[in-house]
Formats: structure tokens, sequence, C-alpha cells
């Protein structure tokens, strides 16, 4: 966690593959999992948000390889309030059919 702008962008383009202007959040944690540093880009320059846990480790979904881990605002979200995103499911949200052109 001795990364700052400079250190977390290269990361962002060297292992994630990704542009860190993309307006992405881009969230890296330490090994002991108690602390999160979360890269994103705003007008006129990068942004940090760096948050410190007292006591507990942030609980991330399960997941497997070294593929870089997606997940959505919703579940950053709940994971900065201390929730254990692994035990937990979403429910399936309706959505309109796709669209058909008639011939």
């Amino acid at each position: 966690m001795r990364r700052s702008f400079n250190g977390l962008e290269r990361m962002t383009r060297e292992i994630i593959r990704a542009d860190p202007m993309t307006g992405h959040l881009f969230v890296f944690r330490n090994k002991r999992r108690d602390r999160l540093k979360i890269l994103y880009w705003e007008t006129g320059g990068y942004v940090i948000h760096y948050k410190l846990l007292e006591k507990g480790t942030f609980r991330l979904p399960d997941h497997e390889g070294d593929a870089p881990m997606r997940i959505t605002s919703t579940e950053l979200m709940l994971m900065l309030q201390g929730i254990d995103l692994r035990d937990t499911r979403s429910r399936r949200w309706w959505s309109p059919p796709a669209a058909t052109v008639a011939t």
C-alpha cells in the first residue's frame, strides 16, 4: 500500500491492462485485507480514496484466477460498509425483452 497516484496508475495500465482515465473505479487492497485504495480519474486529475479498518477485514466475493475482478458500485458500497459479499446473493432483476424488428 505504498503506491500513490503514479504507482497505482502504472499498475492499472500494466497489470490490469485498463485505462485509468475511463472513469472506472480501480480498487486495490493489501494482503491483510484491512486497507483499500480506490483510484479514479476526475476532471483535471486522479483521486485516491483510502480506507483503513481499525478492526476486521474487507471481504471480497470469491474469485478464481489472476484476471481482474469486476464488482458493481453497489457491491463496492456494501463492502466499504462491512458487508461480507461472499455470503450475499443478488436477485435477478426484470428487464424488457430485446426489441425485434419486423421485416
